[in-house]
């Protein structure tokens, strides 16, 4: 019987096979943390009594939506937080954590990054018109050590800050290494005895489930993040989330809408049907996505390029990032990816001037939901050392037959 690996030369079918063993036990593992993370996630929609009359929406005002109150209390209990904003009316994670930001500070407070500078997309937020520092809230980071965080710096340095802000995914840096909430916990731990008071703000994007505890459950006072990557499923078509303790939820609440108004406004006419769908699937749909991860960091290597993670590293979130040391090779890998997309395979993806960011940057996103990143999709800042960024991939096997053909176009080093 033919096979879909007959498309492949018999050396790429045998470094499939290889790899294949390599990764194994990792896949082993994963299997486990999206076992523990499934059973929570159902536990929470049973603990919470999710019914069929919390999928329906609202108009208006708002008022009274018991799907989107009922949302939030689900999500508060997956990720062990006192009170939850799970909202399809965030538009991005980077709105999300706009309102967080802004929720948490006033003029006058040190807002302070303890993980270097956040990506490109927030550093607008922090500095330049209608920002923070606009707003009166001075900023200072602290850089990174050999892409990781600078213990040291932070305890010498956060007893000045009035919010910390800690950014667990790497951004557009190849050698920033993805935090893991151990690493989370530690950080917090530091900030707890150099400055007990100040609240500490987590960005979660890219790194929910990915483990079998969240950021909260080591000290954190809030996480942030998007509802159209992990915790969407692939399902969710909109939407972000605060979760955390409640009297901060709370400020962040009046951000969202009004003063006075907070949550208690707020319609969503489509329903939370598929909100509620994506974060069930949202743990097993995680779980393939760290698999593509793994199996992308093996393939690579063999290969000879530099990956991180690697392999047999730590992963805790679901980016991969694969240097590619060449330009041409990098606009090949991202035109591979579309072209092996459900949708819009027929696209072929080209550099362009992206806002927010400060060189051209090519992405392929053939997605059912545009930006979704859980779906396989990858981007890339086209700049030295011309590395690309893979995120998600909700089916495995379709994943793993796409880097397959990705290998084909780049090649080894």
């Amino acid at each position: 019987m033919s096979s879909y690996m007959d498309e492949f030369s018999s050396e790429l079918r045998e470094l499939d096979r290889k790899v294949m063993e390599k990764c194994r036990q990792r896949f082993e593992e994963i299997d486990e943390i999206t076992a523990e993370n499934s059973v929570k996630v159902l536990n929470a929609f049973r603990e919470c009594g999710v019914g069929a009359e919390h999928l329906g929406g609202s108009t208006g005002y708002g008022y009274g939506d018991i799907g989107r109150d009922k949302l939030d209390e689900v999500f508060a209990r997956i990720v062990g937080a006192e009170d939850a904003l799970c909202r399809e009316q965030f538009m991005s994670g980077t709105h999300a954590l706009t309102v967080a930001m802004f929720g948490m500070t006033k003029c006058g407070d040190l807002f302070m990054a303890l993980t270097g500078d956040p990506y490109d997309t927030l550093m607008p937020v922090v500095r330049g018109p209608q920002s923070l520092e606009d707003a009166g809230v001075r900023y200072s980071s602290i850089p990174l050590r050999n892409g990781s965080p600078d213990y040291d710096a932070i305890a010498d340095n956060v007893g000045e800050a009035s919010v910390a802000y800690i950014q667990r995914s790497h951004g557009y840096d190849p050698d920033r290494n993805t935090l893991s909430c151990s690493d989370i916990g530690r950080i917090i731990d530091v900030v707890r005895e150099k400055n007990p008071g100040c609240p500490v703000i987590v960005d979660n994007c890219y790194g929910e489930f990915c483990e079998a505890v969240e950021p909260i459950q080591v000290g954190a006072d809030l996480i942030v993040g998007s509802m159209i990557k992990n915790p969407g499923g692939a399902v969710a078509p909109t939407g972000g989330y605060i979760a955390g303790r409640h009297i901060y939820v709370e400020k962040c609440a009046q951000r969202l809408t009004a003063p006075g108004t907070g949550r208690e406004i707020g319609c969503w006419p489509a329903g939370h049907r598929d909100t509620f769908i994506g974060l069930s699937f949202a743990p097993t749909v995680t779980g393939s996505a760290l698999k593509t991860g793994v199996y992308t960091s093996a393939l690579f290597e063999e290969l000879g390029y530099g990956c991180n993670p690697g392999a047999f590293d730590l992963r805790p979130d679901i980016t991969t990032v694969i240097k590619l040391n060449d330009k041409e090779k990098l606009i090949r890998f991202c035109k591979t990816v579309q072209q092996y997309s459900f949708v819009d395979s027929y696209a072929v993806p080209e550099p362009w001037e992206m806002p927010g960011y400060g060189c051209d940057v090519i992405m392929a996103s053939g997605a059912f939901t545009g930006g979704s990143s859980i779906e396989l999709s990858c981007d890339a800042p086209v700049r030295e050392p011309y590395a690309v960024y893979l995120q998600g991939g909700t089916s495995f096997a379709c994943s793993r037959y796409t880097l397959l053909k990705t290998a084909e176009a780049v090649g080894r080093v």
